[in-house]
């Protein structure tokens, strides 16, 4: 063969690194990016880390009254324990010469006041882990609605362009204007007053779904605006033009030639949004703004110890950790996604 009919031939196109020409073929792009952030030891950790967190205060009834026995949001002032045998007050008479006030139990390391009292005698460690109840489902919950809401945004504003898209993009810059937690703010101390109704629906300022809904409607257009930028691109490509050569209709272009493309945008950006979300739920309800008593959240927690920094700084120590450890597990895990579902991925993937 000449070297002219050479460099005719077609160029094969070559694997990606580390996974051969068996394990890509006849296997579709999602389970390629499933492998990948399995061989992703790092992602995996975080996953494993944030799954453990969730399980852990999913079991905070179980703490509270198998392990603990103690009701955390029932104020004990009056209360006493056994610690290594001893009956000991829960709260003990203070400090100093002249024994002025009075200072929660300190950590016992033992199942009942392990991270010790607050200043009503409750329970830390069971009130950190109702706290982390509270906390995951805001910022679970609020991230999801975000990403519904700022899917459909997305969708429709880069879809259909024209008057469409500059109308639901200047709403989405006024949104944007706002500093996130002084709008968040604003909003919740109007509605933390008078709540919510809207026909028949009512929503209480002691209800969960508040600050749920506060928070989601702050955070649309930081997903809204690359779900756009998605759709814009994804829109001029060929399948989609031979899509519509072909007659078909916008349902059909939105929901199986350009939502499949641009969902994992998506999907990449949930993760994040949860971390920013419990870190924006946390700052509101430490500023007393967002969850309300009865209940707890990691927020309210580390206000309550504020005040006994000095004394019982794990009031304020152990909900703080749960808060960094969570944020940082889920930014790990969203780096991992994302490099999962990159084509251009180094992680490897073996047969």
């Amino acid at each position: 063969m000449s070297d002219v009919a050479a460099l005719e031939q077609p160029i094969a196109p070559l694997p990606e690194e580390g996974i051969g020409s068996g394990a890509v073929a006849g296997r579709s792009p999602w389970e390629l990016a499933a492998r990948r952030l399995l061989r992703n030891r790092v992602a995996m950790a975080a996953l494993g880390l944030f799954v453990l967190i969730v399980l852990v205060s999913l079991a905070a009834p179980l703490y509270a009254e198998h392990i603990a026995h103690t009701d955390p949001f029932q104020s004990s002032l009056t209360a006493t324990t056994v610690i290594n045998g001893k009956k000991v007050d829960v709260l003990q008479q203070g400090g100093g010469a002249l024994k002025l006030g009075e200072t929660p139990i300190g950590p016992t390391w033992q199942r009942n006041y392990f991270l010790g009292a607050d200043s009503q005698g409750r329970d830390v460690a069971a009130r950190v882990l109702y706290g982390g109840r509270t906390s995951l489902a805001i910022g679970i919950g609020s991230a999801v609605i975000c990403s519904l809401i700022a899917v459909v945004f997305g969708m429709v504003a880069g879809f259909y362009g024209g008057f469409t898209d500059g109308f639901i993009s200047r709403m989405m810059d006024v949104i944007w204007a706002f500093p996130v937690y002084l709008l968040a703010i604003s909003i919740a101390t109007v509605l933390l007053t008078q709540g919510i109704t809207v026909g028949p629906v009512a929503i209480s300022a002691s209800s969960l779904w508040l600050p749920t809904l506060i928070i989601a409607v702050i955070y649309i257009p930081y997903v809204a605006r690359p779900v756009r930028g998605a759709v814009l691109s994804v829109r001029e490509k060929e399948f989609v033009e031979a899509a519509i050569a072909q007659g078909a209709s916008n349902r059909r272009l939105i929901f199986q030639e350009i939502l499949p493309n641009v969902i994992s945008v998506v999907i990449v950006l949930l993760p994040l949004m949860i971390a920013t979300t419990i870190l924006t739920e946390s700052a509101l309800s430490y500023l007393s703004i967002g969850v309300q008593p009865p209940a707890a959240s990691w927020g309210t927690i580390i206000d309550d110890g504020q005040q006994l920094l000095y004394t019982r700084p794990w009031v304020a120590i152990a909900p703080g950790i749960l808060i960094v450890l969570t944020v940082l597990s889920l930014n790990v895990l969203g780096d991992g996604i994302r490099d999962a579902l990159d084509p251009r991925s180094k992680v490897r993937v073996k047969d």
